[in-house]
């Protein structure tokens, strides 16, 4: 399916703004000048495009509504007799403060109104094989959650009926049938025993649900090659699987409607909120806006990815160094699944498999982390024949460079730093201090990536020796620099 045009209001005569229930819908006609007619249809839109061709012939006519329990029928509708539809979400549809009553028929009037002045923007309707993959893929998640509800039944009867669930040296044993099996045999009242049974058989059944469902699903994506191929785009990333795969093509649709690298984080909420004015920006914590399920399957992935993935586990060691250790996981993970989305727009765009790059974790040399005096001081005593002027010129550079290393971190080591973004904390203020000792000291940054990876190496070490609260030496800094 091809991405929807922008909506110019001045290419139409007519704006009708629909509010729609079960049974019917509030239909309200506006012009560029006035409000032109209103009336209650039952909810069908055979009857609604008959009115349109006797009470509008010959004008170009949009229409909006929300998106609702009702689906995109009546888009489908609207869309296959030539009209352009905008299907809305209702929190983006702007509302006066002030407005203390709430119709119908106002709601429509309200969605007449922004639409000829060019305020509302519609959702990006999937494809209708995209819609039957997400009730496939919604009906296996409701199954697995009451599988797990199940279970969690299960051990709560145990728990207060003070019966031990089977375990092992003391740890609970996992699911399976051999666990099955022992609860079964568990002594235990006629009650109990009824409550456990029945509470056993639901869990079987959820657990052939979700088994049956899983089934289908790969069944309807092989059937189309599309959804197959986009399937096996995403899965060659690593930590993701079929069921995350399945779920990702689901909800995003056609490759097609994807228009940026960022708009699928932003569809997931993973993107930071922001109440920022004038000079002050301030930055809180994801909106958590989108699919829920979605985004804690992708964050699960992300753990299994930063084991696979050299680059992204650097990453997230960087991030990690940077926050309090209370909240540093939570944060570096998200940070790791925010750029997992990147990852997955590059392979549905490109379409092409992903191919994981080797990241080497041996150490820098003294020459990758050198600055420009000792890049010079080494050039110009190459030709010289090993001396012990040649050793005393070396260790004389690094005499040097370890002191104004040392002077400058204890001069920012008693400097407060305070980041204007959010609250700072230890983490984030040693990182500031090693960045500003780096550009004081003017070492050399030959790439970003080179730069990262020393200033977290520094910080790392600052970290520790701060915690003790003791001095770095000679050596120390030599290893660290």
């Amino acid at each position: 399916m091809t991405v929807q045009t922008q909506f110019i209001p001045r290419n139409y005569d007519v704006f009708a703004g629909l509010e729609v229930d079960k049974k019917s819908m509030a239909v309200i006609f506006t012009d560029h000048q006035q409000l032109m007619q209103s009336l209650r249809l039952p909810y069908s839109a055979a009857q609604l495009l008959n009115y349109v061709r006797k009470r509008f012939p010959g004008q170009r006519l949009a229409f909006v509504y929300e998106a609702g329990p009702t689906g995109f029928g009546l888009y489908d509708e609207l869309v296959a007799a030539g009209h352009p539809c905008l299907v809305v979400a209702p929190p983006m549809v702007p509302t006066a403060p002030g407005a203390r009553v709430k119709t119908n028929r106002l709601d429509a009037r309200k969605l007449s109104e922004n639409l000829r002045g060019g305020q509302l923007r519609s959702i990006h309707v999937p494809a209708p094989k995209y819609r039957e993959l997400r009730h496939l893929v919604q009906l296996r998640d409701s199954q697995v959650k009451q599988l797990t509800a199940t279970k969690c039944r299960i051990k709560a009867l145990l728990l207060y009926e003070g019966i031990v669930f089977p375990s092992d040296e003391g740890k609970e044993k996992q699911w399976s049938q051999r666990v099955l099996d022992e609860l079964l045999a568990l002594p235990c009242s006629e009650a109990v025993r009824f409550k456990l049974d029945q509470l056993i058989g639901t869990l079987h059944f959820n657990f052939n649900a979700a088994a049956a469902t899983q089934k289908q699903i790969r069944h309807y994506c092989k059937k189309d090659a599309e959804l197959r191929q986009s399937i096996a785009w995403l899965k060659s990333l690593p930590g993701i699987g079929e069921i995350v795969a399945t779920h990702l093509v689901a909800r995003l649709g056609g490759p097609s409607l994807i228009t940026n690298v960022r708009q699928i984080a932003g569809f997931l909420g993973l993107v930071s909120s922001e109440h920022s004015t004038g000079d002050k920006q301030n930055r809180g914590e994801i909106t958590r806006a989108g699919d829920s399920r979605l985004r804690n399957k992708l964050i699960q992935s992300a753990w299994v990815t930063i084991r696979k993935d050299p680059e992204l586990r650097e990453f997230y060691d960087r991030v990690y160094q940077r926050h309090a250790k209370k909240v540093a996981a939570r944060k570096a993970i998200v940070a790791v699944t925010r750029k997992l989305t990147t990852r997955i727009y590059a392979v549905l765009k490109e379409q092409r498999p992903f191919v994981l790059r080797e990241v080497s974790t041996a150490p820098l040399t003294t020459e990758e982390t050198a600055g420009p005096f000792y890049l010079e001081a080494n050039a110009s005593t190459s030709n010289r024949t090993n001396s012990p002027d040649n050793t005393g010129l070396e260790d004389s550079f690094l005499r040097q460079r370890t002191r104004a290393f040392g002077i400058a971190l204890k001069r920012a080591a008693s400097t407060r730093v305070r980041r204007p973004l959010s609250r700072a904390t230890n983490s984030s203020q040693s990182l500031l201090l090693v960045e500003e000792i780096a550009a004081q000291t003017n070492w050399a940054m030959e790439n970003s990536a080179l730069k990262t990876l020393r200033v977290s190496h520094s910080l790392y070490y600052y970290e520790q020796n701060r915690k003790q609260n003791t001095n770095l030496s000679r050596s120390h800094l030599l290893t660290f620099t």
